[in-house]
């Protein structure tokens, strides 16, 4: 099969995509019968999954070295481009609603493509092309400027990655000064930042005013292809993580005082620790982790070792953590070449072992739906393809000693635990957000003083230490790129948790019936909503507030009795 760096780019002429796509909305819209239409329908779609492999390619690249020139020209290029292309996009979504032969495509393709269309066309008009390119340069330079961090420390640089092992060192002090380090630099960029949010939450304002929106919520949640619940959904949803999750996350963090022999509430380098002999991390090199990987997919099913063997014939992963790469981790797809591509970024810590299991539980997702039609069917929206992540971790669960070594009993009892614990944090992401959104001329100092009442009321376990700044003046939110880059992708991840907890509630009962399920509601790829998928594949909704309930008290009491006998 063909390698990874073996996959050709050259930047393409935008007026001829442009006159592609045209060619396709004018063929549909000209359709005598239903096989007129449908070719230009499959036409469109394999232009938009060219169009996707470019971007794809571009992008990644960039993104394993943001000092590359050549890349970093085509990254601003696409940035520049896709809004231009989403004119034409559109057009031909406008054709396909008002086709005369929807009944036709409904008949094969199902009706969501339609809902989903119908919800794309609510997020644009040719007035906003020029503000979503500035919304693009905006994220970029965010990314850029992430990416360009050098931290001293020790007498050493190093990158936001790199630091994150000394963030959980079980050495009191050094922990400490890490934090301090790593706050002190995201604190030189403060004006920076400040600058880049404020100019994102103004124009984003200004395109759904533009648009007929009273503030950017309900864009933000059509924009997210949200096709089955509103913010009154996620309203609920917060109430119900405030009321049954937030006591349970609470009385994680008051053990784990206990075990560090600290004062409840911690600080964030407190937090970070685990036990006091440190926190688990997986045995041997990346290349370990990747081996291991390697047999627990093809242990797994015959499908999983069938895709993971694919992504290591093909070099479609790029894991190490170098100077000049973009920051955390993600999978994309390279459509043209039916295969996802995973990146990410090692550094030491038990979150190696989880881009092994998360990002390939979202690449198996595309690989196993690899030929949808249309392509939008090859994902659900982002809450859905949170669960086939998640979820996996907890799979992986079973070969965790191949990860972990002698370190297993420490790397389950944190993982379930922060399973937990961060569906809180997660939700007041979300909150945080739509807070923004609906005051957006609010002052860089108004938003960080948003967070740290929100801190109050999501994570009371965690103490505002002043001696580790940035963190203490209300401005971590600013570490979260999804905040800057996917404005309201945080509640998808609290969602799918709640689906992954009741995953690994039925794992702890039997794995084959629950790899089943997996199966069931992975398959479907994107055909149905997030909601419909649960329900076909008779997995209980998280909107449901006994769903986590239910997953709460079983989570808790497996913790509450796990054995930490001989673990310091």
């Amino acid at each position: 099969m063909i390698k990874f760096k073996e996959m050709k780019y050259e930047r393409p002429d935008v007026e001829a995509l442009k006159k592609e796509a045209d060619e396709a909305t004018n063929m549909l819209k000209e359709a005598n019968n239903y096989e007129e239409a449908r070719e230009a329908f499959l036409n469109a779609n394999t232009l938009k999954k060219h169009i996707g492999t470019l971007e794809s390619l571009a992008n990644i690249r960039h993104d394993i070295d943001t000092r590359d020139e050549y890349y970093d020209k085509e990254s601003n290029f696409w940035d520049e481009t896709m809004p231009l292309l989403e004119q034409s996009y559109m057009a031909f979504t406008d054709a396909l609603l008002k086709s005369k032969f929807r009944d036709d495509f409904i008949k094969e393709y199902g009706d969501l493509m339609f809902v989903n269309a119908e919800i794309a066309l609510k997020t644009f008009n040719d007035e906003i092309v020029e503000d979503l390119q500035i919304e693009n340069k905006l994220t970029s330079d965010y990314v850029k400027l992430l990416a360009s961090a050098k931290v001293e420390f020790e007498g050493k640089t190093y990158t936001l990655s790199q630091m994150q092992p000394f963030q959980t060192d079980f050495d009191d002090e050094r922990r400490l000064n890490a934090w301090k380090a790593v706050g002190s630099w995201y604190k030189s960029k403060q004006d920076e930042l400040d600058r880049i949010y404020d100019e994102l939450v103004k124009v984003r304002d200004g395109i759904a005013k533009k648009l007929g929106y009273k503030n950017y919520i309900e864009l933000g949640y059509y924009r997210m292809g949200r096709n089955c619940y509103d913010a009154n959904d996620v309203n609920k949803f917060r109430e119900a993580v405030r009321n049954y999750l937030v006591p349970v996350a609470s009385e994680v963090y008051k053990e784990q005082a206990k075990r560090l022999g600290k004062t409840y509430p911690m600080s964030y380098a407190d937090n970070a620790l685990d036990f006091r002999s440190g926190n688990a991390k997986p045995k041997g090199s990346a290349e370990d982790i990747i081996k291991a990987g390697k047999k627990f997919y093809d242990e797994l099913s015959p499908e999983t070792s069938e895709f993971f063997n694919t992504m290591l014939d093909g070099e479609l992963m790029d894991v190490l953590s170098t100077e000049g790469k973009a920051g955390g981790g993600y999978c994309t797809g390279i459509f043209d070449y039916g295969v996802p591509f995973i990146f990410a970024n090692f550094n030491g810590t038990q979150g190696d072992v989880e881009v092994v299991t998360h990002e390939a539980g979202h690449a198996f997702a595309a690989y196993v739906n690899r030929d949808k039609v249309p392509m939008e069917y090859i994902w659900p929206t982002m809450e859905g393809c949170e669960v086939h992540s998640m979820s996996m971790e907890f799979f992986a669960e079973s070969w965790a000693e191949d990860f972990f070594g002698d370190e297993t009993r420490k790397y389950k009892y944190s993982h379930l635990a922060s399973a937990l614990t961060f569906i809180p944090y997660g939700t007041m992401v979300d909150h945080f957000q739509h807070l923004v959104y609906e005051k957006p001329d609010m002052t860089p100092r108004e938003r960080h003083d948003t967070w740290k009442e929100l801190l109050g009321i999501y994570q009371p376990w965690m103490k505002l230490d002043g001696d580790i700044p940035f963190y203490s003046e209300g401005e971590a939110w600013q570490r979260q790129s999804h905040i800057y880059e996917a404005p309201f992708y945080y509640i998808d991840y609290c969602l799918a948790q709640t689906v992954a907890l009741a995953f690994w509630a039925m794992i702890q009962d039997d794995q084959k019936k629950a790899w089943d399920k997996y199966m069931a509601y992975t398959t479907q790829g994107g055909t149905k909503t997030f909601t419909e998928l649960l329900k076909n594949a008779n997995l209980d909704s998280p909107f449901d507030k006994t769903t986590l309930e239910k997953v709460c008290t079983k989570a808790n009491t497996y913790l509450q009795n796990y054995d930490l006998s001989g673990i310091e």
